[in-house]
């Protein structure tokens, strides 16, 4: 930001211009704190003025220690030190063959029904190397309390033991812990779970989020940030996943056999930290969070719900209305997150397109905004192919701009990554986020599908917008 560009004021020192410049400045700093600004770039802005200042020979020395205090009262910077995924053992492996002779086991499942989720596995974009849980690959099926204990510790465990070998920390360092998980809500919760597993230090905050649907990772993400913006020098761990298990439905209701098809194993813990010394050694630094939601809409609100059948049986209804309540919200929240990130450039062509259709050409197109101006690579809620489709027509994407973002080493230094998730409710929340260093080659050392990655080339997602 160049000082020079101001508007130049009078040479002289009256209270009147000290006073215009501080609210501007004042202005300026809280622009910036929303935005990508460090707290160290806000002090290079302050340092400019003062050159400024004295240029225009003003008294700076009230104004820069009012301005220099609000600089070092801003919240820290959030930084994403490194991640974790979890890969289930071979024994889970469920192609899709040995899923319908599995299902078809199954006495709960009729032929029609059996059918029906073959007929959707095959067309949900699912590899013939995803993972089922090993109560759910019993017939028939152990969908009871103990089982989803196992499940959950089968998953949690290797993942909190993996994240912290790799940041060569010990448990009792972590200051904030948030699991997610939408269907299985124990008691004891699972960031319980946990903290007595790993005997976390006893003012640990724990928070266990639930019923958030493919939203929470996102939202779990958005809440350890605002933990991190009044706890200095912290460390928070964020785990996402799903216990399939307690979410399996043994019934006959096209609407909610879905659920059994559209989601297999997997989890993913974030290492998180508002310390100054982590924007060196820290994979991504965390530009901004937006969350949004339509569950004040019934008809929006009722398109995914957990409810009984006829029979009693519990399952997750999916209503036809689940997309286009997905698209609107979609709408919503990139039209406020495109006014926040945008460049200039992307709004006026926008603004002008939408002029000209109104008052000279009313056939006209309006311009949509390209997200590809201001974000280089785009995490999807995994939310099955539909879905995905649905996102990524609205955003104008394409198989390139989507997965194997460091597996295939494309993240480079400076690069701006769009995660985004959607679950029900509805609720939205998105996360920017921007490479702080080169991590070209971390895929290759800690990457648990770095013996398979080969078979996924990115061209295989490039038939994503055709869904």
């Amino acid at each position: 930001m160049d000082p020079l560009s101001l508007p130049k004021l009078k040479q002289h020192n009256s209270l009147s211009n000290i006073i215009a410049i501080f609210l501007s400045t004042m202005a300026m700093l809280s622009k910036n704190l929303h935005s990508t600004s460090t707290p160290l770039q806000l002090l290079l802005v302050l340092l400019s003025l003062q050159r400024l200042f004295l240029f225009q020979q003003w008294n700076w020395n009230p104004i820069f220690h009012l301005l220099l205090l609000f600089c070092f009262f801003l919240p820290p910077s959030v930084y994403l030190v490194d991640f974790s995924c979890f890969k289930p053992p071979s024994t889970c492996q469920l192609p899709l063959s040995r899923f319908i002779q599995h299902a078809s086991s199954i006495i709960s499942f009729d032929s029609q029904s059996v059918e029906f989720m073959a007929k959707i596995v095959a067309s949900s974009g699912l590899s013939e190397q995803t993972y089922l849980p090993p109560a759910l690959l019993s017939s028939p099926p152990k969908t009871h309390q103990r089982e989803y204990i196992k499940e959950a510790e089968m998953i949690l465990l290797p993942l909190m033991d993996d994240l912290l070998t790799k940041a060569k920390l010990s448990p009792r360092d972590i200051d904030i812990l948030v699991i997610h998980c939408s269907a299985f809500c124990p008691s004891p919760s699972l960031s319980s779970i946990i903290v007595n597993k790993y005997s976390l230090r006893s003012d640990v905050k724990s928070f266990n989020l639930s019923g958030m649907g493919c939203s929470a990772g996102a939202i779990g993400i958005d809440l350890a940030q605002n933990l991190l913006k009044t706890n200095n020098n912290c460390y928070a761990i964020v785990i996402s996943t799903e216990i399939l298990s307690a979410g399996w439905y043994s019934g006959h209701e096209r609407s909610k056999l879905l659920i059994n098809c559209l989601f297999r194993m997997g989890s993913a813990a974030l290492l998180l930290t508002n310390r100054k010394e982590a924007s060196k050694t820290s994979k991504y630094r965390l530009i901004r969070t937006l969350r949004t939601q339509t569950a004040f809409d019934d008809k929006a609100y009722l398109t995914a719900i957990r409810e009984e059948d006829d029979d009693g049986k519990l399952g997750v209804t999916i209503d036809k209305g689940l997309l286009p309540a997905a698209g609107e919200l979609l709408r919503s929240h990139m039209t406020i997150l495109g006014l926040k990130i945008l460049p200039l450039t992307e709004k006026l062509k926008h603004v002008v397109s939408v002029i000209r259709k109104k008052f000279k050409d009313k056939e006209g197109e309006i311009y949509m905004p390209s997200f590809k101006t201001a974000i280089q690579h785009f995490c999807l809620p995994t939310s099955g192919r539909a879905l995905i489709g649905e996102i990524a027509k609205g955003l104008n994407l394409d198989g390139r701009d989507l997965a194997y973002m460091e597996a295939k080493e494309r993240v480079k230094k400076g690069d701006k990554v769009l995660m985004l998730g959607m679950g029900t409710g509805p609720k939205c929340c998105s996360c920017v986020w921007e490479c702080v260093r080169p991590i070209a080659g971390d895929s290759n050392k800690n990457n648990p599908w770095r013996d398979c990655i080969h078979l996924y080339p990115i061209e295989a997602g490039s038939s994503i917008s055709q869904t």
